[in-house]
């Protein structure tokens, strides 16, 4: 016999027109994270997600194009506005401090 297999709910996030931005560089890959006011993401970006392979995924035009993909999805949502960012650089958060706009 079969076990059913139950779906799981999915998650709502309560999208507010403020929001912060969070960025993380590593050797081999940009991730570009939108999240709301509370830290529950919005939406996400990396280079690898946008089709760049190998040594090309930590070029700063594979970061822009990140960037505004992950820009593109959170206004669609209803985002608007960023008011604090966090940029951490090569997987260590300890590299650049926590910065607001």
């Amino acid at each position: 016999m079969a076990k059913k297999t139950v779906a799981a709910k999915k998650r709502v996030v309560k999208i507010d027109g403020v929001g912060q931005l969070h960025v993380m560089s590593s050797f081999n890959n940009v991730i570009v994270t939108m999240a709301n006011g509370d830290g529950q993401v919005i939406s996400w970006s990396s280079a690898g997600k946008m089709g760049f392979r190998g040594s090309k995924k930590n070029t700063p035009y594979a970061a822009q194009m990140a960037a505004q993909d992950c820009g593109k999805v959170a206004f669609d949502l209803g985002l608007r506005k960023v008011k604090e960012c966090s940029f951490w650089s090569h997987g260590s958060p300890s590299c650049l401090p926590k910065t607001k706009i």
